[in-house]
């Protein structure tokens, strides 16, 4: 059986909720993350999750490659679109910017300014300009789900089960972030799908 290593609280959690989703013969395996004895160092040497290992011992990483390696293996499922179709390329376009400028401008700064700047006096500088480029981009997405229920087709995809995973954080951000009314109901919506509760559970025991 393949094996998904997720971390609570991480950004493995959009593949974990595709699982679900499409109900695979996943193992789905959770490891501390940043510490030297964690076995996800084993399965990717950067240690870092999501990791998909597949039954002949390949591993997979990157969400940007897991979550559609994810849905193919359901074929004709709703989650993502065939080759050649335009939605394909969409909801992979909008992978791709959750992931750099929503994920790796945004949160990774506002959580991590020690990996920007060696100096503890610049750490509240980075996270303040990090939280202005996330309101920006998140801002971007809210606009976009105006009079939509879902970023593509009208239908939960593989980059909605992404999306989620960064709406639930911006909620702690604070007031600057909780304006956002389209976003607000993705959350609302992405919360009540049974799949996300499922995996919620899964990661809170």
């Amino acid at each position: 059986m393949s094996t998904l290593f997720t971390a609570r609280d991480a950004c493995s959690f959009g593949a974990h909720v595709v699982v679900r989703e499409l109900d695979l013969p996943v193992e789905v395996v959770r490891v501390p993350l940043r510490t030297a004895e964690s076995p996800i160092h084993a399965v990717n040497p950067l240690g870092r999750v999501p990791a998909l290992r597949l039954d002949d011992d390949t591993v997979i990483t990157e969400n940007g490659a897991i979550l559609p390696f994810l849905a193919d293996l359901k074929p004709g499922t709703t989650l993502f679109a065939l080759p050649g179709d335009p939605e394909r390329a969409q909801i992979q376009s909008w992978i791709s910017y959750i992931s750099t400028e929503i994920h790796a401008a945004g949160f990774r700064q506002v959580n991590r300014p020690e990996r920007y700047s060696a100096d503890p006096a610049a750490h509240d500088g980075i996270r303040q300009q990090a939280a202005k480029t996330l309101h920006a981009a998140v801002a971007h997405i809210d606009r976009h789900l105006q009079g939509r229920e879902w970023l593509v087709g009208n239908r939960f995809t593989i980059a909605d089960a992404y999306l989620g995973v960064f709406v639930r954080w911006t909620a702690r951000l604070g007031p600057d972030f909780t304006g956002f009314d389209a976003l607000n109901r993705f959350r609302e919506a992405y919360l009540a799908r049974p799949s996300v509760q499922a995996a919620l559970a899964a990661e809170a025991g």
